[in-house]
């Protein structure tokens, strides 16, 4: 052997040796995303929580008029309808991370040709409480975005927050609710076991007057004939913004409405927007102004 190859091989023998008394260092963690994207609306809210803007929003000029609060700051774009994504945008952006939902799994294998994709489930056809699957996924992006702190901060206002509203809502005797949207002035979007809505409600100790079945969102659509299910006497009907501009003069000339319970005076209130397909921001606006109603009219 020649007498170079023998030093050779005796000095890769020796780092070999050497290496094994080395500490073993963790593989590099994938880089934290920084421009993140959301096509969902939740999910969009909850990064503002967390203290991130997101780059780009789907059906961003639509939030207003359903979210309405965290307010969107304007550097966000809209990336246009969900289930129509503006592509050629969404690759100008360049984004890190794209959050979706299983409502749009039929886009994701499109959207992985652009940047990972976090998918989180809320509202999922296995059906179950929204709310707690809601905290779960506000947990697990954290940890995706590197804000897992921030996750739990944000957690622990809102429960204290809930907890404050159950607190001064003990004592007034409140009444069980039947929360709907109109969809026109003869059927409405009513919100059941399970549901968003539902779900805050029995966090607040409030009760949900309608007692029919719903699908996995927690609503179904009904006729306001129907609404005369709605057992309890005492029972009060609040619808949410936006009400169709029609809705509410037909309402007042129908035979059908006036007959029902809910026509009685104090028995309806429209309130405010609250996304009811939403996540734990969604859920704090929604038991707010429920509970700004109460305290104004009991």
């Amino acid at each position: 052997m020649h007498l170079s190859t023998l030093h050779t091989r005796r000095a890769v023998l020796g780092l070999m040796a050497g290496s094994a008394l080395l500490p073993a260092f963790p593989a590099l963690a994938d880089p934290l995303p920084s421009r993140i994207v959301s096509l969902d609306y939740g999910l969009a809210s909850t990064l503002l929580s967390l203290g991130v803007v997101p780059a780009a929003v789907a059906s961003l000029a639509d939030w207003g008029k359903w979210v309405v609060e965290p307010e969107m700051p304007a550097s966000a774009i809209d990336l246009g309808n969900s289930w129509e994504v503006n592509f050629e945008m969404l690759v100008s952006l360049k984004p890190d991370l794209i959050l979706t939902t299983p409502y749009l799994d039929a886009l994701q294998p499109r959207l992985e040709t652009v940047a990972p994709v976090e998918r989180l489930e809320i509202f999922i056809a296995e059906g179950g409480d929204i709310l707690p699957k809601a905290i779960a996924a506000t947990r697990k992006l954290g940890r995706r975005i590197g804000r897992a702190e921030q996750a739990e901060d944000f957690l622990k206002r809102a429960d204290d927050t809930f907890e404050d509203y159950q607190q001064r809502l003990s004592g007034r005797s409140a009444p069980p609710l039947a929360l709907v949207n109109f969809m026109d002035a003869r059927h409405v979007r009513i919100y059941t076991k399970s549901g968003l809505y539902d779900n805050v409600l029995t966090r607040m100790g409030l009760t949900n007057a309608w007692e029919g079945p719903g699908n996995y969102w927690g609503f179904q659509t009904i006729g306001i004939e129907q609404l005369a299910g709605v057992t309890s006497p005492d029972a009060r009907l609040i619808a949410f913004d936006p009400v169709p501009a029609d809705v509410l003069p037909k309402l007042g000339q129908s035979p059908l409405w006036n007959a029902l319970p809910f026509a009685r005076p104090g028995h309806f209130a429209v309130l405010e927007p609250a996304l009811m397909f939403g996540m734990v921001n969604e859920a704090l606006r929604f038991a707010r102004l429920i509970t700004a109603h109460l305290e104004d009219t009991l």
